[in-house]
C-alpha cells in the first residue's frame, strides 16, 4: 500500500502546528482515527508521537533562530512533563479503541470552548505579566530586538507540565495543544514566546513517549507511515515558523480553538456511533 498521499499531509500538519505551538498531533491523532478504524491505540499514537516528535525538532530550530524559546524555564518544563510522557504512553495500551476516541473528542472539544470562551486578550495578558511579579521573572528578546519581559509562578507550571505530560502522550495529540492556552492564559507567556517554547519542551516530551512504543513494540506497526508523514512534517514546520512573525496573538489562539472544535466534537461524534 502507497503511502505518499501523507507527504503533503506531513507538511500541512508541520506548518500549522508549528505556527501554533501544538506539533500537530492534536490534527494527525483524528485523521488517523477515521482513516484507520482498525489500528490500536498504541499504534495511533506511536505514529502521532514520533511525527511530532520531528515536528517540534524542526520548529524548535527554526524558532532558535528566531531567538524565541525560552530555554531556562523550557527546561523545567521539560522535566516534569517526561514522567506523565512515559506513564500516559503505557497507559494508552490499555485502552479501548471507543473509550480512546471519546475522551480524545471531549479533551480537545474542551480546550477548544476555553480559548474561544476567554475574553482576555495574550496582548493584553503579556502587559499585565510585564508589570506584575508573580515569582519567576523571565526576559526574552528576539533576534529583531523584540523584548518580551513577564514573570508567573514556577510551582503552577510544573503541575501544568505534568498534566500536559500525561495527556498529550495518552492521547498522542502532542502537547502544544495543551501547553500553549496553558502558558499564555494560565502563566502570563507572550504567545509567541509560548508556541516557540512549547515546541521545545515538545522534543523531550514526544521523545520519552516514542521511546515507550518502540520498546514495546508499538511502533512497528507504524514505521512505514510515520516516514512520509515525518519528511513532511520536517518541511512544514520551517513553513510555520516563518508565517508566525506575520500572524498576531490573538488569531494564534483563534484559529487554535476553531481547528480543536472542528476535530474534536468529530471525532467525539464518531465514537458515540
Amino acid at each position: 500500500m502507497s503511502y505518499a498521499w501523507l507527504l503533503p499531509v506531513g507538511v500541512l500538519l508541520g506548518a500549522f502546528g508549528t505556527l501554533i505551538g501544538a506539533g500537530g498531533g492534536f490534527l494527525l491523532v483524528p485523521l488517523l482515527v477515521l482513516i484507520y478504524p482498525r489500528d490500536s491505540p498504541e499504534t495511533i499514537t506511536s505514529i502521532s508521537l514520533a511525527v511530532v516528535l520531528l515536528n517540534a525538532i524542526s520548529g524548535t530550530a527554526a524558532y532558535a533562530r528566531m531567538g524565541r524559546v525560552d530555554y531556562r524555564s523550557g527546561i523545567w518544563f521539560a522535566a516534569a512533563t517526561v514522567p506523565g510522557a512515559i506513564l500516559g504512553a503505557l497507559v494508552t495500551g490499555s485502552l479501548p479503541r471507543r473509550l480512546f476516541d471519546a475522551c480524545l473528542g471531549i479533551v480537545l472539544t474542551a480546550i477548544a470552548v476555553f480559548l474561544l470562551a476567554s475574553k482576555r486578550s495574550p496582548d493584553a495578558l503579556e502587559t499585565r505579566a510585564s508589570r506584575e511579579s508573580q515569582g519567576v521573572e523571565r526576559v526574552v528578546v528576539e533576534t529583531d530586538g523584540t523584548l518580551h519581559r513577564y514573570s508567573y509562578a514556577l510551582g503552577r507550571g510544573l503541575a501544568l507540565s505534568v498534566v500536559v505530560g500525561f495527556l498529550s502522550s495518552l492521547l498522542g495529540i502532542g502537547g502544544g495543544v495543551l501547553h500553549v492556552p496553558g502558558l499564555v492564559y494560565l502563566l502570563g507567556f507572550p504567545a509567541h514566546v509560548a508556541a516557540a517554547t512549547s515546541h521545545f519542551v515538545l522534543v523531550f516530551m514526544a521523545l520519552a513517549g516514542t521511546a515507550v512504543h518502540v520498546a514495546t513494540g508499538a511502533f512497528s506497526h507504524g514505521v512505514h507511515r510515520t516516514v512520509w508523514l515525518g519528511v513532511g512534517v520536517l518541511v512544514g514546520a520551517q513553513i510555520g515558523a516563518r508565517l508566525s512573525s506575520h500572524i498576531r496573538a490573538r488569531s494564534i489562539l483563534d484559529a487554535l480553538a476553531v481547528g480543536l472544535a472542528l476535530v474534536g466534537l468529530r471525532i467525539f461524534f464518531e465514537a458515540l456511533g
